[in-house]
């Protein structure tokens, strides 16, 4: 049986964390700023965390990532 490869386009798109979790980017951050307020601009900044339902279908897409 072949090896199990990582899905390359997740891989890009989600990190682990320490403790197991993933991380992951906002959307809506590349165009359109001026009719975004400055507290929604800063909110998504920051990395966000995979939503536990979520997290089942991807840590599949991910199993080779350390």
């Amino acid at each position: 049986m072949p090896k199990m490869k990582t899905h390359r386009g997740a891989a890009k798109r989600f990190k682990k964390t320490g403790s197991g979790q993933l991380k992951r980017d906002h959307a809506y951050t590349s165009h359109l700023f001026a009719n975004k307020s400055t507290k929604q601009k800063r909110k998504l900044r920051k990395a966000g965390l995979v939503s536990s339902g979520d997290y089942k279908r991807i840590r599949h897409l991910l199993d080779n990532i350390k």
